[in-house]
């Protein structure tokens, strides 16, 4: 049986992957180790987990992938590293840029080394923002040939974990794959971001809140098909490659906001009261903001035969407006909090 060790597992993007792993690899053990920072939450997993009603159910370790001693104990049990865990909130970079490098980069290099030493199978997991953005009027799309150029502390953290895991496939011939996605949406997404944020916002009588003139892109794609990404990289993808994921779903924040808006003020969801109006509240953007990331998917698609298949983003929007208001005890005790850190900021 193969066994995969994924860090950060509790986290949106991990959590998920476990959740999709569970269901479509029933033979993969899965071992997921997370250091449960406040982005992170067990009970994203809780239902999946070994116990003696269980005895096959996902291994769950507290800890940090600072923790040599600990990485090394699990990575030694494993045939496939999937490294998800990473500090990954722009405003609280801008902040505290020492914890995101720590995690990002320091941590990463511990999991490289002991990956290294017992050669297990590596994929790391990034962000579009490596590549910087382009201004609002371009057309490029971003490839995998496309030059680094990060432009927060968030994406060079990214960018420095990126370059070490080529220079251990190139130096010390780690058999790895790199997968940068855009952003994700889609359920357990930790509400200090942007859509949790607009719909958990809504739902409380609280106005969307939207960074500047809310006409920066981003490209959107829900969190199964970057799930489902990863697995096909996993199983097809070439070592030493990296993989650009996208849904080609590149709009601008106004855009997505306009659509909650029409979902709220509609009665098409039964779990929460249809509002007449829903508030739009424009604060200060963040520094040094990116105004557009868009990327070019060809070669996934090419090479591995993926494509996205949620790709109807205003009907998994409905959907994960609805999932958050049936799920309102899993967010709404972090709500105040994350609310009153955006105020300190003049957002």
């Amino acid at each position: 049986m193969t066994t995969l060790l994924v860090t950060g597992g509790a986290g949106f993007i991990g959590s998920n992957f476990v959740r999709y792993s569970r269901e479509h690899y029933p033979y993969v053990r899965l071992i997921v180790l997370d250091s449960l920072t406040y982005a992170g939450n067990v009970d994203n997993i809780a239902d999946l987990l070994r116990t003696d009603e269980q005895p096959d159910g996902v291994e769950f370790v507290q800890g940090s992938i600072n923790d040599e001693l600990l990485v090394d104990s699990l990575i030694h049990r494993c045939d496939v590293v999937v490294h998800f865990a990473a500090e990954s909130h722009n405003d609280r970079a801008i902040q505290q840029p020492d914890i995101f490098f720590d995690t990002n980069v320091i941590g990463t290099l511990t999991l490289l080394k002991a990956a290294q030493r017992y050669n297990v199978r590596f994929h790391h997991i990034s962000t579009d923002e490596v590549y910087g953005d382009t201004h609002l009027d371009s057309t490029e799309l971003f490839t995998e040939n496309s030059p680094y150029r990060p432009s927060s502390p968030y994406a060079a953290s990214k960018a420095a974990s990126d370059h070490m895991v080529r220079a251990w496939i190139r130096t010390y011939g780690l058999r790895a794959t790199i997968s940068n996605c855009s952003n994700n949406f889609g359920p357990y997404q930790h509400i200090e971001k942007f859509i949790p944020r607009a719909i958990t916002n809504a739902l409380q009588g609280l106005p969307i809140k939207v960074y500047g003139d809310g006409l920066a892109v981003r490209d959107w794609i829900h969190v199964d098909d970057q799930c489902r990404a990863i697995w096909t990289i996993l199983e097809k993808g070439e070592l030493g490659e990296t993989y650009l994921v996208g849904a080609r779903c590149a709009v601008n924040n106004m855009f997505v906001v306009q659509i909650l808006v029409d979902i709220f003020e509609s009665n098409s969801i039964a779990a929460i009261q249809s509002l007449s109006s829903v508030r739009i509240e424009h604060v200060r953007n963040r520094a040094g903001a990116d105004r557009r990331y868009a990327l070019n998917t060809e070669k996934i698609g090419a090479e591995l035969g993926w494509t996205p298949v949620r790709t109807d983003f205003k009907d998994e929007l409905c959907s994960l407006v609805q999932w958050y208001a049936e799920h309102k005890e899993w967010w709404i005790d972090k709500k105040d909090s994350v609310e009153n850190n955006y105020a300190l900021e003049g957002h």
